[in-house]
């Protein structure tokens, strides 16, 4: 099998890597780059490919997500009360303006 070949992968990891890339280019990365992500992440939670044999499949271990969940909380967190009631206000008032605007 040549490298790069996803024919050894189920529908669901490769349905999780179209996610993942989307993600990652909805935040500006190429689209090379992101796909390169997205299947680097998908082997790193499930040990790559899963399909088809006695014994390989093993269940995910989600620890890349878990990672980026606890970096979104951690960022929040640092911030001031103030800061964050400010950002709250502020999403709230332009959420308002474009439901009636």
């Amino acid at each position: 099998m040549p490298r790069g070949d996803k024919s050894s992968y189920t529908d669901k990891q490769k349905r999780k890597a179209e996610h993942i890339e989307e993600g990652y280019e909805k935040r500006g990365v190429s689209h090379d780059e992101a796909e390169r992500r997205a299947w680097a992440t998908v082997n790193k939670e499930s040990g790559g490919g899963n399909k088809s044999g006695s014994g390989r499949g093993k269940p995910d271990t989600h620890v890349s997500s878990r990672e980026g969940g606890r970096k979104g909380g951690a960022a929040s967190a640092r911030r001031s009360a103030v800061d964050r009631s400010a950002a709250a206000k502020k999403g709230w008032e332009t959420r308002r303006k474009r439901a009636h605007g």
